[in-house]
């Protein structure tokens, strides 16, 4: 089904004229805060990472409750690669060979990524393969904005399972309906104090959303490249280990950046297994930006600039510079509903109405979280897209 996914959106790029309206586009959303009705689908649960913890135990308590939601997405995940090689040799590989690579990942994440499959009873080889899929399968909204008194606010749409299985009973993505259970908010502690907090998935160890209370917050979002994350995950299986995975970088960063500048720097100058972009938010005003990797360096940064006007950064999966792919517009209705808003009225709830208008809302949105950097709060809420609703 992935094969003839990929197939079909090649099909439509080229019979669609760019000129086309988006069939599944709506007027701005409003007053969809807090959440209730048909896009919402529940609240997820919060769980400790004691980071005084010995590596290998810090997930236990999580992966007690969250086993089960996770041999079912690894075997989803499982079953769309017999789909592809039927033979079985690649679940075979995954099982015998990756397993052994883990050794290769820097402390604390080989432990970790040990101690997950200890507690789940899922091979270590899939624990590994089930992180890998996030370097090159992430796909979502990411928003940093100031409104007028200097307050900042950083949200986002976490967008994933594009051409991983469609649901034809459901008219659903399999992959994204079945990691919705997976979805928690993460408190890593060190003696009791709060580091930093994140929204994850459960068997995950790397980060793709996190805020570090009265500094900074972060997402990061996928960026398509023919030097992309296909390259850089076969040449690290091939010996070639000096790039970073991203979770891993974003990881890092969250634990041990020590300001909205650091942080920055961090993610501008680390070489990378995948290209990426990187959305942070500082403190201060005008501590915002969205950074554009290569896999060597950065291609572009775009920083808040109230004075000029500039008083929101948003990115989706495409360079700011080049347009978006003519079926996936999420960056232009997006930015039309933030100018709407307009700076004066700007706050979470309104950020929030933007993220529930489709298509920036769309049958891949797992969840929509909402982070503010002062007091280090955090809330994610599972989503839905009902019918009509963009697949992606």
């Amino acid at each position: 089904m992935a094969g003839q996914g990929w197939a079909l959106l090649a099909l439509l790029v080229l019979a669609l004229p760019a000129w086309a309206p988006d069939p599944y586009g709506e007027e701005c959303r409003s007053k969809m805060y807090p959440p209730s009705g048909p896009t919402f689908k529940g609240n997820v649960p919060t769980y400790v990472i004691n980071l005084d913890l010995p590596p290998s135990k810090r997930w236990d308590d999580l992966m007690r409750d969250k086993k089960t939601e996770l041999k079912t997405v690894v075997q989803n995940i499982k079953d769309i690669a017999n789909t592809f090689f039927p033979s079985g040799k690649v679940v075979d590989i995954v099982d015998n060979k990756i397993a052994h690579l883990t050794a290769t990942l820097p402390y604390p994440f080989n432990e970790e990524l040990q101690g997950i499959a200890n507690s789940s009873g899922i091979p270590l080889g899939e624990i590994v393969i089930f992180n890998i899929f996030y370097e090159i399968f992430t796909v979502c909204t990411s928003i940093v904005a100031e409104d007028k008194t200097g307050k900042l606010y950083h949200a986002r749409n976490l967008d994933f399972g594009l051409f991983l299985g469609w649901d034809v009973k459901n008219n659903s993505w399999t992959l994204t309906r079945e990691l919705k259970p997976l979805v928690v908010v993460l408190d890593f502690q060190r003696n009791n104090k709060t580091v930093f907090k994140s929204t994850n998935f459960a068997g995950y160890i790397g980060m793709v959303s996190g805020v570090k209370p009265n500094l900074f917050t972060l997402t990061m979002n996928e960026r398509f490249s023919l030097d992309g994350g296909y390259v850089g995950i076969f040449e690290w299986f091939l010996g070639r280990r000096d790039g970073m995975w991203m979770g891993f970088l974003t990881r890092t960063v969250l634990e041990n950046a020590t300001s909205y500048q650091d942080a920055k720097d961090r993610l501008a100058k680390t070489r990378l297994l995948a290209p990426a972009y990187f959305i942070l938010g500082g403190k201060n005003s005008g501590e915002g930006c969205v950074i554009t990797r290569s896999r060597t360096a950065a291609l572009d940064i775009w920083d808040l600039d109230i004075k000029r006007g500039t008083w929101y950064v948003l990115e989706t999966n495409y360079d700011r510079w080049k347009p978006p792919l003519v079926l996936d517009n999420r960056r232009g209705p997006a930015m039309k509903c933030l100018n709407q808003t307009t700076q004066e009225n700007l706050s979470l709830p309104a950020i929030y109405d933007v993220l529930s208008t489709k298509p920036v809302l769309n049958k891949l949105t797992v969840c929509t979280t909402l982070m503010e950097v002062d007091s280090g709060h955090t809330e994610t809420y599972l989503r839905e897209c009902p019918d009509p609703c963009s697949p992606w």
